[in-house]
């Protein structure tokens, strides 16, 4: 069993820059580790900055912003430091992603086969035949039914669901050694929900790979992950084994994501809880202190007078609050 993880985010910084000098702390030091065979999951609101993390380490994020500090280190090498070619050589081999909005994300002029296609023909060296081949028997393998003629559909042809899948498939055609997961299930059904989590699954069992699970949805995380990173504003508040975190939470936030949830063990009198207040603004107007007070119900003074940081409350458990 590796002892070593293969992925290691350390400190990770991108910012955004407005047109008038503003700067958008989207990604604020951000630092997790991945082993092989294991599923990390980032949770937190939309607009924390989960999908711009790995976005950032896979270098996809966006022009209008730059990575100003950290390292993401793969097997030993800086991934930021790649030139462009060198990273097409890891990205969709070694490391792939499933986006999180499929139909921005697949080419509308070539079929959705042609589209896994390449990745076998691009990092296998398959002939385009075999590639389509190839491609049937993975959109088989992520339960779209008639896999043959629906290879030939354009992605406008197909469901919202079945381009999902479609880009699961090209994520997993060429057995990557780090998936990453952003918000895959989104847009399917509960019972194809479950059958691509198995799938995913299945993966980190059998051949070692490792999952970035980026989500807001608990529920996955409850079921499905082993650890768990909690990010808000920009920063990861909490980190934990998944037991762990369920059992004994120890940021506001992080209760208050958990009394969000659905709960069929409680009686009628349970009402679901809200979080009050919108996200923080993440251009530096809050200033010093915790960006979680103006939500928090257990705010002291303290929470504003400087910003908590990071401590190990237990082995393995991490949390960034005053209250601790």
């Amino acid at each position: 069993m590796p002892t070593e993880p293969f992925l290691k985010v350390e400190d990770l910084h991108t910012y955004f820059f407005g047109r008038f000098g503003e700067v958008f702390r989207v990604v604020n030091g951000v630092s997790y580790d991945i082993m092989p065979g294991e599923i990390v999951a980032l949770v937190g609101e939309s607009g924390c900055g989960k999908s711009m993390s790995s976005l950032s380490f896979m270098h996809l994020n966006p022009p209008t912003s730059r990575i100003v500090g950290g390292r993401v280190i793969w097997h030993g090498i800086d991934l930021l430091k790649l030139e462009e070619k060198e990273m097409c050589k890891i990205r969709g081999n070694k490391i792939a992603m499933i986006f999180q909005d499929p139909l921005s994300s697949l080419n509308p002029l070539m079929t959705v086969g042609e589209q896994i296609s390449e990745a076998f023909e691009v990092h296998h060296g398959l002939s385009r035949k075999e590639g389509l081949k190839e491609a049937s028997r993975m959109l088989t393998m992520v339960c779209i039914p008639r896999a043959d003629k629906k290879a030939k559909c354009y992605p406008f042809e197909l469901s919202g669901g079945m381009r999902q899948r479609v880009m699961m498939a090209i994520a997993l055609s060429c057995k990557p050694d780090l998936l990453i997961a952003d918000e895959p299930t989104t847009s399917l059904d509960a019972t194809i929900q479950a059958q691509l989590l198995e799938l995913i699954g299945g993966l980190t069992r059998d051949a070692g790979t490792g999952v970035l699970l980026i989500t807001h949805d608990l529920g996955i995380v409850a079921r499905y992950a082993d650890r768990v990173h909690i990010m808000y504003a920009g920063s990861i508040v909490e980190s934990a084994r998944s037991g762990e975190l369920y059992a004994r939470p120890l940021h506001p936030y992080t209760e208050a994501l958990l009394n969000a949830i659905p709960r069929l063990d409680r009686g009628d009198e349970y009402r679901l809880m809200s979080i009050p207040g919108q996200p923080p603004v993440l251009d530096g107007r809050e200033g010093v202190g915790c960006p979680f007070r103006p939500r928090c119900p257990k705010v002291m003074r303290q929470c504003g007078e400087a910003t908590p940081t990071s401590r190990e409350d237990s082995p393995g458990h991490k949390v960034t609050c005053w209250l601790t």
